[in-house]
């Protein structure tokens, strides 16, 4: 059964939503003693960072835009750069603070899919990660 909040809510349906969502969500990030000093000592410019994740999210979520990027190579590199102190508690994290920020602003089938995708990336991204440390 939906709650009065839920019934208050909308599915995210745009790019605009995305943006919402993204931004939103990262200025929680930035603001966080555990993941904001990850996030604000290495992205520089955070508007072109930013419209960068919308575009990902939004391909992610809709196929309409492309994303032009290579995830895997920038969480590597970053933590190569912060000397392998990424755990997945980092990405517990993040994971529960991108629910949270969905659940305060959107529901629906994107929303969960958004959830979905973010939970499956989150744990390949970690391994990935966790692997690339063996390799030197």
């Amino acid at each position: 059964m939906l709650s009065l909040k839920d019934m208050e809510l909308k599915d995210i349906e745009s790019r605009e939503d995305v943006s919402e969502l993204v931004h939103t969500f990262y200025e929680q990030v930035r603001n966080d003693a555990v993941l904001g000093p990850f996030f604000n000592e290495t992205i520089k410019d955070w508007e072109s960072h930013l419209e960068k994740l919308v575009s990902f999210w939004d391909s992610s979520l809709f196929l309409k835009s492309k994303y032009f990027g290579n995830p895997l190579e920038a969480h590597v590199n970053l933590d190569k750069a912060v000397n392998h102190t990424i755990t997945e508690k980092h990405f517990g994290l993040w994971l529960n603070l991108w629910f949270k920020t969905i659940d305060d602003l959107f529901v629906g089938e994107h929303a969960n899919m958004a959830k979905n995708r973010a939970r499956k990336m989150s744990t390949f991204l970690f391994l990935k990660m966790f692997e690339s440390r063996s390799k030197g």
